[in-house]
């Protein structure tokens, strides 16, 4: 399926709340945690500031979304998300490619990320999109993972820091 990587506009932002509901219903049966938190509303992921992409397919429907924030200076991965039926069809690694240049063309150096160490669609599928495993540095990386801890999410398997150099 071939897909377009545009700015988001404000009448996806509806519907990212749901496309990230849907696709964390893969974590959900994997993990099989007694809650899950549910996605960010509109209104909230705008108030983090950023970066949204979204990937359409066909008759513009919007099937992923992706959402890059600043701290400390650096850009981070908040949020990859695509609906789970069309997975496995190149949309994720394509929402990827569209972050790691469009934080290039921002001026940032580097984009950072957490995520599960052990399921399949995450580091993995990180790392063969070049990202690579660091150990946390910065003030805000820290705090993710205190907060990570606070939550519980260790019960779940080990979570990590990974990053890519983003040359101009």
């Amino acid at each position: 399926m071939s897909v377009q990587i545009r700015p988001v506009g404000a009448a996806d932002l509806p519907l990212l709340e749901r496309i990230e509901n849907e696709a964390d219903t893969l974590l959900v049966d994997l993990l099989q945690p007694d809650q899950w938190h549910p996605a960010p509303t509109s209104a909230e992921r705008l108030a983090n500031g950023g970066i949204i992409l979204v990937a359409e397919g066909e008759a513009q429907t919007v099937v992923g979304f992706v959402h890059i924030i600043e701290f400390d200076g650096g850009a981070h991965l908040e949020q990859v998300s695509v609906l789970p039926a069309f997975g496995g069809r190149g949309i994720g690694r394509a929402l990827i490619k569209a972050a790691k240049d469009a934080a290039r063309r921002a001026r940032y150096a580097r984009l950072t990320l957490r995520t599960s160490a052990d399921v399949p669609w995450n580091a993995p599928f990180y790392a063969c999109a070049g990202f690579a495993i660091e150990v946390p540095s910065g003030d805000v990386h820290r705090m993710l993972v205190e907060t990570e801890t606070r939550l519980g999410l260790d019960r779940f398997g080990r979570c990590v820091q990974m990053g890519v150099d983003l040359p101009r």
